[in-house]
């Protein structure tokens, strides 16, 4: 059985260290787990820590260093760009599963057509450290700011760049396209999809424009699509 993953700003240098109130509680009180298991610890950036617990409490958690690992980063960054959306369950239904698929940065788009311009983003954060832990990785995903679309065109330097928009025009299939060795990122844009504008400024900062798929999908469902299909 795997050791619960937890997550810690900083990971100590000392052989003994106490742990974070959060990680505390969640050890002994969520898990009760005892003296002597073993814990696994990230910082989100690539280390693990492997510790046993010396001495459980629900504030100040004790734990003995056993050995630290550090995993490279994906060689190649895998972004998606995507609209926020009215209903905040589902977007952060897609901040879940994006992490746990494995995607790199994460961009909230504010589209001509988007219903909405900002979001928590510490609950974001959290829901982040949580996919990440969830699905046992080491690297947390870059969260942005949301970020209107003609910046993100203009400023997101990629191998592969991709918009998926909804308009009856000649489009290629996504998956027919993605490259294994190279960067990509993807646009995603709001229920009421993408103006022409914003497609054609796209087009003309060399986004190929794709398509998901023969059906209409919601935004979070095409984000979660393109994520699999980005991987």
């Amino acid at each position: 059985m795997t050791s619960p993953y937890f997550f810690e700003e900083t990971l100590p240098d000392a052989v003994e260290f106490t742990l974070s109130e959060e990680t505390s509680r969640h050890i002994s009180q969520v898990l009760r787990m005892k003296e002597g298991e073993e814990i696994i610890i990230t910082n989100g950036k690539g280390y693990t820590l492997f510790a046993n617990i010396i001495s459980p409490d629900k504030k100040k958690t004790k734990a003995r260093f056993i050995s630290k690992e550090f995993s490279e980063p994906p060689v190649q960054k895998t972004a998606i760009a995507i609209s926020l959306i009215k209903n905040n369950n589902r977007f952060e239904w897609f901040i879940e599963k994006a992490t746990e698929i494995g995607i790199s940065k994460i961009i909230p788009l504010i589209c001509r057509r988007s219903e909405k311009t900002h979001f928590k983003i510490e609950r974001i954060r959290s829901i982040l450290i949580s996919a990440m832990l969830q699905s046992q990785q080491s690297w947390l995903p870059e969260l942005s700011e949301p970020v209107k679309i003609s910046k993100v065109i203009k400023n997101e330097n990629y191998d592969q760049k991709f918009i998926a928009h909804c308009i009856d025009d000649e489009k290629k299939e996504l998956k027919g396209l993605v490259s294994d060795s190279a960067s990509k990122i993807i646009l995603i844009g709001p229920e009421g999809d993408f103006t022409e504008e914003e497609i054609q400024a796209a087009i003309q900062e060399n986004y190929i424009p794709v398509s998901l798929g023969k059906t209409r999908l919601r935004t979070e469902t095409a984000g979660i699509v393109a994520s699999v299909l980005l991987k």
